[in-house]
């Protein structure tokens, strides 16, 4: 096959083995077991599917920032992949590949083929790959080499790269620069603020990346919040969580206080009095954050990785490519979606949900949801959601959001959601027994309408004595609820709030050990929740969470608003 300008190399190495291809993205944090290096989204179609050793094909990554730290531990454990192809622009599990050889001398190859050749190899059955050339079943592939990019560094850039403000300074521009021409940038943007999505205890990787530049004297210099953790990080040990576990949990979000990070320890950092302003360039992790600052706040950030969410606080400096660039920010799909009458809450992440599985590669335009008015938690819910099945850093929606007017480009194509497919949605997600033992709600941490609304509806009435209802809020919501008497009346009814960990990094025994069904209000929960928890999931209103709270059961039907 000749060589098209679209085939090449990212991160170069040798790799054989089997191909195991896909057409669907797929995030390794809550899709990968980084334990075995098999897929454990029930939602994907390798589910199951071990991906140790093989030569893994797919258009892209989406879903969590986490992925990158996932693929380190799978590095560092030697249940890596041989190697990753991908068919579109791809940042995460980069990233991981970019740090297990940087730091660790460990090279996993990243390669990216045009469709042509991407079709070609997906159907062989095994693959020789090298710097210069995919070799397979017959085929053979020339690769380019790594673009290399003459970034225009300034003075204070150039001397970060040369070591003269210490050895983590430098290696952090030298992965910032790096990606940077991986993505095909020409230069470096500023950045205000940061969040770290890294501080996740997803792996042992994660705190050998993170205690490794926090013992060579890094320290941020722009303000950085932090992310959910893994633990409570005041009760983890009263709490019965293993000291195995809880320990290097806590050491991890340890490192990066010392760092100099603010310990926010929520993933809706966009809750928190210092939110960016409508166009500040920030750099943050955390899909859902990522997503919601674009979309709602106009702020603008590019979906960073774990690990360069530090490497850019470290330096105040991030690649200036994608959505930092007012054209990478327009609508390429513009979707057309139709309005049921007297919507709920259960709406608005269903409809992120299947808008992201509309536009998996690509930022959409929503049309049709104007009239609903959807607040600010909705779009909360919206965004959370859509970052599950999407590798998109943002989209609009029509007469609601900031950028929405004009948004959409010229060449935009078109998609629909009808209420059939809302429908068929709401039936994948909401499929478990009537029975349920645990209501979660806070994914992302909720907000303080979101701790109210819930009191009002449980009012004077106390949980099912067999069902653990779980709020999990960040610490300045909880700290407010707790000024206004919102905490109490919750803890009245019984329900449970906790601080600085959230539902996708919750673990037993806070996750109860009894469950056997849970149901949540979150999409992104619904989503990730079985291959988390390995339990089963209903997706539903917040609604019918209280019916589950109050009686232990809720019947399995589509909200009214389809019936």
């Amino acid at each position: 096959m000749n060589q098209s300008a679209l085939d090449r190399s990212i991160l170069g190495g040798f790799a054989k083995g089997p191909v195991i291809a896909t057409k669907e993205a797929l995030s390794f944090w809550g899709g990968v077991d980084p334990a075995t290096g098999s897929v454990i989204d029930v939602h994907h179609p390798l589910h199951g599917t071990c991906l140790t050793g093989g030569i893994v094909m797919m258009p892209s990554s989406r879903g969590s920032c986490t992925g990158s730290g996932v693929l380190l531990d799978l590095v560092l454990t030697g249940r890596a992949p041989a190697a990753l192809v991908f068919s579109e622009a791809e940042d995460v599990l980069t990233l991981g590949a970019l740090i297990a050889s940087e730091m660790f001398g460990k090279p996993l190859p990243v390669l990216r083929l045009g469709p042509e050749a991407f079709a070609a190899l997906a159907r062989a059955k095994t693959t020789v790959l090298s710097d210069t050339a995919v070799v397979a079943d017959g085929l053979e592939i020339p690769i380019a080499p790594p673009a290399t990019a003459a970034l225009d560094l300034t003075a204070s850039d150039r001397a970060m790269l040369e070591g003269r403000q210490g050895i983590a300074v430098q290696q952090a521009m030298r992965i910032i620069c790096a990606m940077a021409e991986q993505q095909g940038a020409h230069g470096l943007v500023d950045v205000m603020q940061g969040h770290i999505d890294g501080c996740i205890y997803a792996s042992p990787a994660n705190l050998t990346f993170a205690e490794k530049m926090a013992d060579m004297g890094a320290r941020v210099r722009i303000p950085t919040t932090m992310n959910a953790i893994s633990v409570d990080r005041a009760n983890w040990q009263t709490q019965g969580v293993p000291s195995t576990f809880g320990a290097p949990a806590a050491r991890l979000a340890d490192a990066y206080v010392r760092m100099g990070c603010r310990p926010t320890f929520t993933c809706s950092p966009y809750l928190l009095d210092s939110a960016p302003r409508a166009g500040e360039s920030i750099a943050w992790a955390e899909s859902n954050a990522v997503i919601f600052a674009n979309t709602v706040l106009g702020a603008r950030t590019a979906k960073h990785p774990d690990f360069l969410d530090l490497c850019i606080a470290l330096t105040a400096r991030a690649p200036l490519s994608g959505v930092y660039l007012d054209e990478h920010r327009k609508a390429r799909r513009i979707i057309d979606i139709e309005l049921p009458e007297q919507v709920d809450d259960a709406f608005w992440p269903l409809i992120g949900y299947l808008a992201g599985r509309r536009a998996p590669d690509r930022i959409p335009l929503l049309r049709g949801l104007g009239p609903a008015q959807p607040t600010q938690d909705d779009l909360k819910a919206l965004c959370a959601a859509f970052g599950t099945t999407s590798a998109a850093p943002m989209l609009h929606v029509e007469g609601v959001t900031p950028e929405a007017a004009g948004a959409a480009r010229d060449d935009a194509d078109r998609a629909s959601i009808s209420r059939t497919d809302m429908a068929a949605a709401w039936t994948v997600l909401n499929g478990g027994p009537e029975e349920v033992e645990l209501v979660a709600i806070g994914s992302p941490h909720a907000s303080l309408s979101e701790c109210r609304a819930l009191a009002e509806v449980l009012a004077g009435r106390r949980r099912h004595a067999d069902v653990a209802v779980i709020v999990t809020a960040g610490r300045q919501v909880i700290s407010d609820a707790r000024n206004e008497g919102l905490l109490g009346r919750l803890e009245e009814a019984g329900v449970q709030v906790l601080p600085d960990l959230c539902w996708c990094s919750i673990s037993e025994p806070l996750f109860p050990t009894h469950t056997r069904a849970l149901i949540t209000n979150s999409g992104k929960y619904a989503h990730y929740g079985p291959g988390l928890s390995g339990r089963a999931v209903r997706f539903s209103n917040l609604a019918d969470c209280v019916t589950a709270a109050l009686t232990g059961r809720v019947a399995a039907r589509l909200p009214e608003w389809l019936s």
